[in-house]
């Protein structure tokens, strides 16, 4: 199947990412989002077949994503730099391979981190990944026929609780023993606050602002879609390209406000990523045991309904149905945006002392589209 680029799908330049992805911009996907969680939740569909409808970002909330880039630009300019060095040091050659979506803006990051400091061209391909149902095993074959799969490094955005960590692990394992073509399973992240992967920028659970927005921040690309219905044996799976969203667009604002900042940080890298190499960066899964935790806490069975940190916290209140938002002391300064979210969909907000991370989404258990607010007391009872 042929891969898409920039400017035909998706608002990157051809040569920051290709595309192994299916183009379903054509067909009609949405639904609320409480229909889908209803139905993901019931058991009768999965998240991956359908899409939520794209969130419009307030006036207000648009600024405090601009806030929260200006803050910690250089600090995520700081962990591209340190990521990048950590892959390049396994793997001279690298062919990074981005998780979409949240993934593909960092592996733009990572391409133009390369060149900057190296003047290395790394080629950067896009594909997906779905919780529960594997990797893109044609998108796999694609690179596998194009390049050595020993090059290929994945790449996302963040750790939660680590499913995705153990979803790539466990396919890629799959993909070795039926087709004895072997992936390196270690993924790369921007911020590892789960303590489940061994190449990551940094263990801080930190606003990467692309967290804050969806298609408008990722390329104007949708999440990816896992449907039989439109996705063939022989097809990549499916996204859709949002162009009617071009006047929202700040992609490659992202981009290039991070990117300028590569020279505020190169001494700090450099100086920074060989001892982050020397130190032990073994995986702990602390972020699994605190999605335990706090499941028991809350009296929630599946821990699918659990989502740690600041990234997947925003995912909750911008396409599931919260329940709850549980917040460290001292940390509302860094959660401007998600103390927003909270506030325009009627979420109540604890204070948990000791969290480890610096916030977790709750999403309600047992919701139906006729759920109550009484039925749903009682059912956490």
């Amino acid at each position: 199947m042929k891969p898409l680029h920039g400017p035909e799908f998706g608002s990157y330049p051809a040569d920051d990412v290709t595309w192994l992805l299916k183009d379903l911009s054509d067909v009609s996907l949405e639904a609320p989002v409480e229909e889908r969680e209803a139905a993901v939740q019931a058991g009768t569909a999965h998240y991956a077949e359908s899409l939520p409808i794209e969130y419009q970002p307030s006036a207000e909330y648009q600024a405090l994503f601009q806030a929260a880039l200006a803050d910690s630009a250089e600090r995520v300019a700081h962990a591209v730099g340190t990521v990048t060095e950590l892959v390049l040091a396994g793997k001279p050659t690298p062919v990074l391979a981005s998780l979409a979506r949240a993934g593909t803006p960092v592996g733009v990051l990572m391409r133009r981190w390369a060149r900057f400091a190296h003047d290395l061209d790394v080629p950067h391909y896009t594909l997906s990944i779905v919780r529960g149902r594997g990797i893109d095993r044609v998108a796999l074959r694609h690179l596998a026929t194009r390049h050595d799969p020993a090059d290929v490094a994945f790449v996302d955005g963040w750790t939660g609780k680590g499913a995705i960590t153990r979803e790539l692990a466990a396919a890629l394992a799959e993909v070795e023993a039926e087709d004895g073509v072997r992936f390196d399973p270690a993924l790369a992240v921007l911020a590892d606050p789960g303590g489940c992967v061994p190449l990551f920028g940094t263990r801080d659970d930190f606003l990467i602002p692309s967290a804050c927005l969806n298609s408008t921040v990722s390329g104007l690309v949708s999440r990816t879609v896992l449907n039989d219905a439109y996705i063939g044996p022989g097809d990549f799976h499916g996204a859709k390209y949002y162009r009617e969203l071009t006047a929202s667009d700040v992609s490659m604002h992202f981009i290039d406000a991070i990117t300028a900042r590569f020279p505020a940080v190169a001494d700090r890298v450099a100086a920074d990523w060989p001892r982050l190499a020397e130190s032990d960066r073994s995986p702990d899964w602390r972020g699994w045991r605190t999605t335990d935790e706090v499941a028991a806490r809350y009296g929630i069975t599946n821990v699918n309904l659990v989502k740690p940190g600041v990234g997947e916290t925003t995912r909750v209140l911008l396409r599931r149905v919260p329940w709850r938002v549980l917040v460290r002391p001292n940390a509302e300064g860094d959660l401007r945006h998600v103390l927003l979210l909270a506030e325009q969909r009627g979420v109540p907000v604890e204070e948990v002392p000791g969290l480890p991370y610096s916030c977790v989404g709750l999403i309600r258990p047992g919701f139906t589209t006729t759920t109550t607010h009484e039925e749903e007391a009682l059912a956490i009872q």
